[in-house]
């Protein structure tokens, strides 16, 4: 009864701590910092679909702007929230603002390969 006693309160002790791993969380649109960089005034709606994808959000009452929102929340920490915007005139691309997590998918790529997410590249023989 002891044992089971002390047992309980080691893992309730442990559990307030935080060592339980808490797995990282991505949502949303991660873009690449070189393919905002190619963003220029006067592209096409179909040419920033081609550069950054779909946007995670087109609102119907402001259709002149698409929203790309991205989310990250690392172990037990406050999640992080980021939106780039990109405005049009029409069919062309105004200006464009706000923020992302820039370089995130190579990052992300090499965390999740350290856990075994992903598999992992090799020379593959062609048959």
């Amino acid at each position: 009864m002891r044992r089971l006693f002390a047992l309980a309160l080691l893992s309730l002790l442990l559990s307030a701590c935080h060592v339980v791993y808490r797995q990282p969380v991505f949502q949303g649109n991660l873009l690449d910092k070189a393919n905002v960089d190619q963003l220029a005034a006067g592209m096409t709606r179909q040419q920033v679909f081609a550069l950054l994808g779909s946007p995670s959000v087109q609102d119907p009452f402001h259709a002149e702007r698409w929203d790309y929102v991205a989310s990250q929340r690392r172990g037990h920490g406050e999640t992080e929230i980021k939106t780039f915007t990109v405005h049009f005139e029409g069919d062309a691309v105004a200006r464009w603002e706000g923020e992302y997590f820039p370089e995130q998918d190579a990052a992300l790529a090499a965390e999740m390969a350290k856990f075994g997410n992903l598999p992992k590249d090799k020379d593959k023989k062609k048959r």
